[in-house]
């Protein structure tokens, strides 16, 4: 199985940068993408970005962070980042990321998730 843990959540002020960390482990070699989600009380959780795990790395993003968030990864380190920048308060939610295995149709395996808190 695959583990994930997420770090660097944090509190920022609007318009500041956070980096946020996925720290995979088990079995990585059955990670086929990575993605990154977020979700508030009382909405659905929204997907961000995902970035496959090997190989030549291909990204998507949902529109409304494009410009904004940049999501990559570190192989050498079983890890992906997503990069933040010009946040808004109404990026403050609690992030998680998540792994889609070989084979499986969606995100199968969820990190804990951190909490970001963009300050007015």
């Amino acid at each position: 199985q695959v583990q994930l843990v997420e770090s660097g959540g944090d509190i920022v002020p609007a318009g500041g940068s956070l980096r946020l960390s996925c720290a995979a482990s088990g079995r990585t070699s059955r990670i086929y993408a990575v993605g990154w989600f977020r979700q508030t009380p009382g909405k659905e959780r929204e997907f961000l970005a995902a970035i496959t795990w090997s190989g030549s790395s291909s990204t998507y993003y949902v529109d409304s962070v494009k410009g904004r968030f940049t999501v990559s990864r570190d192989n050498a380190m079983n890890a992906v980042h997503l990069q933040m920048s010009s946040l808004k308060p109404e990026d403050t939610a609690v992030y998680h990321c998540a792994a889609r295995e070989v084979g499986a149709s969606d995100f199968g395996t969820w990190g804990q998730g951190t909490q970001v808190t963009v300050s007015s």
